[in-house]
């Protein structure tokens, strides 16, 4: 009976499989054209997703080793089963190898069984909670029907009843797994995301590659749009990387607003833009809800606006100003989902089409267009901080080594003792550097993360053009935002250029031997990586090595590195400012104050005013270039030092 049974209901599932797959595939191409590598991006699918994929899954020991037996036994026993249940094909070699698919998908279901006993919170319920089941009834069900294949049972062992058995757990399996594969249910993400991985947004990503800059609107372009109005405004490989969400939940744990109380979930953000898609509302998520937010309230559908400022639609608007941007929920998804790119493309419809930037937003926006700076100041005063400094100016010398992008904190009064240290190291290790000026505009930054590609492309294409008319090795900012703009977001628009953040151009200067530098009287320091440092350009090393070689040991918070708590200042958020139950830089203060610290080093002007705005008693907090700059030991006292210090000091003055 079974040889009868289980090549129906194998092939019965596979047919509906494919036919799932194919209405999924048309499903994801409502969206807009995005071009892609075919056939490349299949051949290279396997080892993205055993290599790349797996790397990002290894973080979690438990689930890593669960997933490599469950997902390695199911697809081996999926492919042999459909070889010796569905072809017929009953050699004891392949029945063997069959019962050892089975029994390690058996076991790496088991723990995922024990997961799901006491499932944190992050983790969707409802009908992931089934899985496991399925899981098990696949595997028990095919070694025990291969028994007989494997020549350790006769063949008709058991009779109609155990047969009977047989069919209905195989059916189960099957109808989950297969089937439920391309319908939809929990095992989506496994053809979702295999094909989001052949056919990523960003391919850069893989290999060990990192790709973290915004993409370009086409704005010569009168019929492309202004961002994303409804789901099909998306590129159709944006939607299908939404459906590969697997629902874990770890974008939720590591998302700064979500444990703030602001009404952001990045996973229901991601689930809602699959329920626009496929039309329909929110009150079967099986997840935390947007915090505030109910179940059950939103709906949309593929050509229904996503966001609206009348009423209830898919999301509400003040989710959306909620993120700031940090990546730590792209860093953490193990499906490679850009949650970013997809807030910021809804964004820059609500800025551009909508003008309903919240808050302070469209008076920062206007002051960009205005005085190029966000805080509306005289772009007269950009170098008043400093007047003593005689520092060279590249109109002056139209050559150098080092072009010191200076950034808007040069209107901010605490960030001038920052950028006033730098310039003391610079003069220090003898640099050749210039800087702008007044020919120096805002970098763009803010104005493309609260969605005003507009207003940001012309300030780059205008910084671009000053630039041409000089020339220069490396540019090097103080301010990580800056830095990644010019760095990632300019070359878009022609401007290329090698850009270092100051903390990696102090540790060269350091390992060169360029600067006499003494030892800090620093107790205790921890320091606070900066989100557009770190995650967006993976630069953790440096800072430390610089903070190591003035004497000072970090004592590393719980949340460092790229798992580090965003300080609550990128993205525009405190421009938008959306209420929470608490502010982000204060849970970032109690990290810190874990630590003991009594001083916090950190390599970011938003960092050090975000930080610096909790209410004391906190931590000291100084950017890596002021505490540099403590301790060096400048020309004239070393010397002093020396037996010839007298003629020593004539030739240095």
């Amino acid at each position: 009976m079974l040889n009868t049974i289980l090549p129906i209901l194998l092939f019965a599932a596979l047919a509906l499989a494919v036919i799932g797959a194919a209405k999924r595939f048309f499903m994801w191409r409502r969206g807009r054209p995005s071009k892609v590598d075919w056939v490349g991006g299949l051949l290279k699918m396997p080892r993205r997703y055993l290599v790349d994929l797996h790397h990002v899954v290894e973080r979690d020991k438990y689930m890593s080793k669960t997933h490599v037996a469950t997902a390695g036994g199911f697809v081996l026993a999926a492919v042999l089963a459909i070889v010796v249940h569905g072809f017929g094909l009953h050699n004891r070699i392949l029945g063997f190898a069959l019962l050892a698919a089975t029994v390690l998908m058996f076991v790496g279901a088991l723990f995922v069984a024990k997961r799901r006993l006491n499932p944190p919170s992050r983790l969707s319920k409802g009908p992931w909670m089934r899985l496991p089941k399925s899981l098990l009834m696949f595997a028990a069900s095919f070694f025990i029907a291969t028994l007989p294949v494997a020549g350790i049972l006769p063949a008709d062992f058991g009779g109609w009843v155990l047969a009977a058995i047989l069919a209905v757990g195989v059916a189960w399996g099957v109808s989950e797994l297969f089937f439920g594969m391309t319908w939809g249910g929990p095992m989506k993400h496994a053809f979702a995301g295999a094909l989001h991985l052949a056919w990523h947004r960003r391919a850069e990503r893989f290999g060990g590659g990192r790709s973290t800059g915004l993409k370009a609107l086409d704005l010569d372009n009168p019929k492309a749009p202004l961002g994303v109005e409804k789901p099909t405004d998306f590129t159709w490989n944006q939607l299908l990387g939404f459906d590969a969400c697997v629902q874990c939940g770890k974008c939720e744990a590591m998302c700064p607003a979500f444990a703030a109380g602001q009404p952001l979930n990045p996973k229901k953000l991601i689930q809602d833009m699959v329920i626009g898609l496929a039309g329909g509302n929110d009150a079967q998520f099986a997840g935390s809800p947007y915090p505030g937010k109910p179940l059950g309230e939103h709906s949309g559908g593929p050509h229904q606006p996503i966001v609206s400022l009348q009423g209830k639609a898919l999301v509400d608007a003040e989710t959306l100003w909620s993120c700031t941007t940090c990546r730590a929920c792209v860093e953490e998804c193990p499906m490679m989902i850009e949650h970013v790119d997809a807030i910021v493309d809804m964004r820059r419809h609500l800025t551009l089409e909508k003008g309903a930037t919240p808050n302070k937003g469209a008076e920062v926006l206007d002051n960009l267009i205005a005085t190029d700076n966000p805080g509306g100041f005289n772009p007269g005063g950009r170098l008043n901080w400093a007047a003593d400094l005689n520092l060279p100016l590249l109109a002056d010398k139209k050559e150098t080594d080092v072009l010191f992008w200076v950034g808007d904190g040069a209107f901010d009064m605490r960030n001038q003792r920052t950028l006033r240290a730098f310039v003391k190291i610079l003069k220090a290790a003898d640099v050749d550097f210039a800087v702008l000026g007044l020919e120096e505009r805002d970098s763009g930054d803010v104005a493309r993360r609260l969605g005003d590609e507009a207003t940001f492309q012309s300030l780059a294409k205008r910084n671009i053009a000053t630039m041409a008319k000089y020339r220069f090795k490396r540019i090097v900012s103080c301010d990580p935002h800056s830095f990644h703009v010019l760095k990632n977001e300019y070359g878009a628009l022609g401007g290329n250029y090698q850009v270092l953040h100051h903390s990696t151009f102090i540790e060269e200067l350091v390992r060169k031997g360029s600067l006499n530098l003494g030892q800090s009287k620093a107790a205790s320091v921890t320091y606070h990586d900066p989100c557009y440092l770190g995650r967006y350009n993976g630069e953790y090393e440096a800072p430390r090595a610089v903070l190591k070689a003035i004497g000072i040991e970090v004592k590393e918070m719980e949340r460092s590195g790229f798992r580090s708590r965003c300080c609550g200042g990128g993205g525009g958020a405190p421009i938008t400012d959306i209420p929470g139950k608490q502010r982000i830089p204060d849970m970032r203060m109690v990290d810190i104050k874990e630590t003991g610290a009594e001083l916090v080093a950190v390599g970011c002007p938003q960092c050090t005013a975000m930080l610096e705005g909790v209410v004391a008693p906190r931590p000291e907090i100084k950017d890596i270039a002021e505490l540099v700059a403590e301790v060096l030991i400048e020309a004239t006292e070393v010397a002093a030092k020396r037996p010839n210090a007298k003629r020593e000091l004539a030739e240095v003055q």
